[in-house]
């Protein structure tokens, strides 16, 4: 059945383009798509850190009123970005095949984070990014960087910055790989929860909608970030907690890490791992996966991470 499709996305240059992706595939499903452009909280508070305003939600908060009133059918996210529990009546409908999850080391003079001079300033505003620099280099100032791509790509070249760490995945659907001068291994930098995958979220009672995202679905995605999801979950699912989970899937064998630090204090890292046997592509096996983070996050609270 060929529906007429509205989708709800921020105007930034990088949720457009998810935006457009999700648009492109849906017509060649045969829909008929069109795209409500929308500013939210999120993109309009820049003087603060997310973690002191709000969390990640306020980038999906209006998406969700458009999608209450009828205005749109669908919300594309990029999953790190969205609340570990979603609001009565919504739906985390699809999550699609995942890009590069690493973080990108982007900076005009130095190759790498080792080559930075003692007290080099390097630019982020999370707070797992934070903590994660201050394991491998504990003599860097580490400021704060708020803004979309272009503009944090623009303070760094105004010279605010030694470099920054951004989300591979935004750099290279943008075509901006050539920015990357260094992609952290997962044991350098533990990515966010649901970092590189896009999910879409609808309404619940539209069943409609959910069968025509059905086809853009990867399940082998899906599984990985809802243990992922499910750490932060446990751990209180917000954006003010220094906390990195990646989840890798090796044939049927899923494994999950975790990683938990104080953003204020010089001590070591707190971290964790697990791993199942799963059937990847059964949808059912998502609550095993979820499982497996919730104990994967009783292991942190055991260390002392809070």
């Amino acid at each position: 059945m060929s529906l007429s499709l509205t989708i709800a996305t921020r105007e930034s240059r990088l949720a457009m383009w998810q935006a457009l992706h999700v648009q492109s595939l849906l017509r060649g499903q045969g829909h008929q798509v069109e795209l409500l452009g929308m500013t939210t909280q999120g993109d309009q508070i820049l003087d603060r850190s997310l973690s002191k305003v709000g969390g990640k939600g306020l980038f999906v908060k209006e998406l969700e009123v458009a999608l209450e009133e009828g205005r749109a059918d669908l919300a594309v996210h990029s999953l790190k970005d969205v609340p570990m529990d979603l609001p009565e009546g919504f739906a985390l409908a699809c999550v699609m095949t995942r890009e590069d999850p690493r973080d990108a080391w982007v900076s005009p003079h130095f190759a790498r984070l080792e080559d930075l001079p003692e007290g080099a300033v390097v630019g982020t505003s999370s707070l797992r990014r934070t903590v994660l620099l201050r394991a491998l280099r504990p003599d860097l100032r580490i400021e704060p960087l708020r803004g979309n791509l272009d503009t944090r790509l623009r303070k760094l070249d105004e010279g605010q910055y030694a470099g920054i760490v951004l989300a591979a995945a935004g750099l290279k659907r943008l075509e901006l790989g050539a920015r990357i001068r260094h992609i952290f291994s997962t044991d350098q930098m533990l990515p966010a929860a649901g970092q590189g995958a896009l999910g879409i979220e609808i309404r619940a009672t539209r069943p409609e909608v959910a069968e025509a995202l059905s086809p853009l679905a990867d399940l082998p995605t899906w599984l990985t970030v809802s243990a992922e999801r499910a750490v932060s979950r446990a751990m209180g699912g917000s954006c003010s907690m220094p906390l990195a989970a990646h989840a890798d899937l090796t044939g049927s064998t899923l494994s999950l890490r975790a990683a938990w630090g104080e953003p204020e204090r010089a001590n070591p890292l707190v971290r964790a791992q697990a791993q199942l046997e799963v059937d990847p592509h059964n949808p059912a096996e998502r609550a095993r996966a979820e499982a497996l983070g919730a104990a994967i996050a009783e292991q942190l609270r055991a260390q002392g991470a809070h």
